[in-house]
């Protein structure tokens, strides 16, 4: 099938116009795998909002797009960007989703370069401690650019940023928010040593978080779902928070996933800033 004058006077790649190899399908499938996308150095993302999102700052290299879509957005896809135009039947099968979107891209990963320290002591930041979610760590960088935090420190257990999964949970946040992978106990325990940011941690035994100065800077630090926050971790905090159930006393459940309690505790810091 032949691309016609429209197509061929975009300047933009188009492979195998209407058509997807059975190869092109494997790969963009052993992208699901972790190995393969450290390997290859890139992510998927789905979905015509969340590809929109991430077009203006974010390297893509390959496009699986519906024609609707493709013609829509051909300015935005540089020339070095390969592009399928594909029907609804080959994107459902090249698409790791049960009801894909228009469109399915293939994005370099970014790398940034920070120091811990500094964005702890001049902004509000997260930092995350063994959380293996995917849907979790996905949702958190959601709650993130919601609340405008910018930069959000992982401990290498942590889930990956580029898992499928967890790019669709963020719903473009990822776009926005900038994610690292850190020896989190390592940076903390400088942090410390420094005494010069805010270490905040949720505890069963912490202070009543409504009820306790927050500040505008430091770490907030979330732990595991099942674990909570790590011995070595906590040895950092120097600000012991409790997210209080109502009314006081009340049997409940034994905690609150950590997601939502990033939330309530975002909220709160951002109320008070």
């Amino acid at each position: 099938m032949f691309c016609d004058k429209k197509q061929i006077e975009l300047n933009i790649k188009f492979y195998l116009c209407g058509m997807i190899s059975k190869n092109k399908i494997k790969y963009i499938h052993s992208l699901e795998l972790k190995k393969h996308r450290k390997a290859e150095g890139v992510f998927i993302a789905e979905g015509h909002k969340l590809v929109g999102d991430l077009l203006p700052v974010m390297e893509c290299v390959y496009v699986a797009g519906m024609e609707e879509w493709v013609s829509a957005n051909s300015s935005r896809l540089s020339s070095s960007c390969e592009v399928d135009v594909v029907t609804a039947d080959e994107l459902r099968k090249v698409s790791l989703l049960d009801a894909p979107q228009q469109v399915l891209a293939v994005f370099r990963q970014p790398s940034y370069s920070v120091s811990f320290a500094d964005v702890a002591r001049r902004e509000l930041c997260l930092a995350l401690d063994e959380v293996q979610n995917p849907g979790n760590l996905g949702t958190i960088v959601r709650l993130a650019d919601w609340f405008g935090i910018e930069h959000i420190f992982c401990s290498v257990g942590c889930a990956d940023i580029f898992n499928p999964k967890t790019v669709q949970a963020t719903m473009g946040g990822i776009a926005r928010v900038k994610v690292h992978y850190v020896d989190l106990a390592a940076e903390l325990q400088q942090l410390s040593s420094e005494g010069k940011a805010n270490i905040y941690g949720t505890f069963l035994d912490g202070e009543n978080m409504y009820e306790k100065e927050l500040a505008n800077t430091g770490v907030i630090i979330m732990g595991n779902e099942g674990k909570g926050v790590s011995a070595e971790v906590a040895k950092t905090v120097n600000e012991r928070l409790y997210i209080p159930n109502y009314p006081a006393g009340r049997e409940t459940s034994e905690s609150l996933n950590v997601a939502v309690a990033t939330a309530i505790i975002c909220a709160e810091f951002r109320r008070r800033g």
